[in-house]
């Protein structure tokens, strides 16, 4: 364990989350010779850019030098690592209340952020929400865990993406998913083609023919929640990434940390 020199941040890693994360964060030996940083502060730094939204250059001093950081994040995101804390967080979490390891449901939903001069160069234009920016598309279990993820453009169409969508969800699940709940954007004989292509029935949860102001849709408000807490995450609020996988790994980073806090009682027992 490596012990802090400086003042804790909030959003500095427990120790029991890194008990938990650690074996899958080293990529390589600990003591490894070309390791000038402790990989917890590394990671530390990670959390502290993600939460606080701060450009890299911007990183305390009294954390690991930014470029160390950035280096080791992009190994990170390139292993795939999030994606699996993310995988079995998930497991744990549902056993623990009593579910299947893995879902025979799914929510799938999109959810548009506004661009910067950073990422304005791949941005597109949402009419709908009349904003130009990405588009994150999603698919959550019925609990609220993450299970696949996408970015495109904000111009691209939800019922366009559910063929990967629904690809990247059965690959995470080993192919239990059964039925996904959908918006009316997602309405349409193409995109129910798409879903079952992959063994998935799409069910669309329509709005009451007399809406009148906000109205909490069945089985979709999960997948709405899951974006409000990932908007938490300042670095989240905005499109501030010149790359779209760097956007779509942010995105499994917030949710492995929202995991890990949820699976701390849990973690005690294990």
């Amino acid at each position: 364990m490596d012990t802090l020199v400086r003042k804790p941040y909030p959003s500095d890693v427990t120790d029991d989350e890194w008990a938990f994360v650690a074996p899958y964060l080293t990529l390589m030996a600990e003591h490894a010779p070309q390791r000038c940083h402790p990989l917890r502060e590394l990671f530390n730094g990670l959390r502290y850019i993600v939460r606080t939204g701060l450009q890299w250059r911007q990183m305390p001093h009294d954390l690991p030098p930014w470029a160390a950081v950035h280096q080791q994040t992009r190994r990170w995101l390139a292993a795939g690592v999030f994606e699996t804390i993310v995988g079995d967080l998930r497991a744990l979490l549902r056993v623990a209340q009593g579910r299947t390891p893995e879902p025979t449901a799914a929510i799938l939903d999109s959810r548009t952020v506004q661009s910067t001069p950073e990422s304005g160069g791949r941005a597109g234009y949402d009419g709908h929400k009349r904003r130009k920016g990405s588009k994150v598309h999603a698919a959550v279990d019925t609990l609220g865990h993450l299970l696949a993820l996408r970015v495109t453009p904000a111009s691209e169409q939800d019922r366009a993406q559910v063929a990967e969508l629904a690809a990247a969800v059965q690959a995470a699940t080993g192919e239990t998913v059964e039925v996904a709940f959908v918006d009316q954007g997602y309405a349409g004989e193409q995109a129910a083609n798409d879903a079952a292509a992959h063994g998935i029935r799409l069910e669309v949860v329509r709005l009451p023919g007399a809406k009148r102001g906000f109205v909490l849709l069945p089985r979709r408000w999960v997948v709405e929640r899951g974006f409000a807490w990932a908007s938490r995450f300042r670095r989240l609020a905005r499109d501030y990434e010149r790359l779209d996988a760097t956007l779509a790994g942010f995105h499994f980073v917030a949710f492995a940390l929202l995991a890990l806090h949820a699976a701390l009682p849990l973690l005690w027992v294990l």
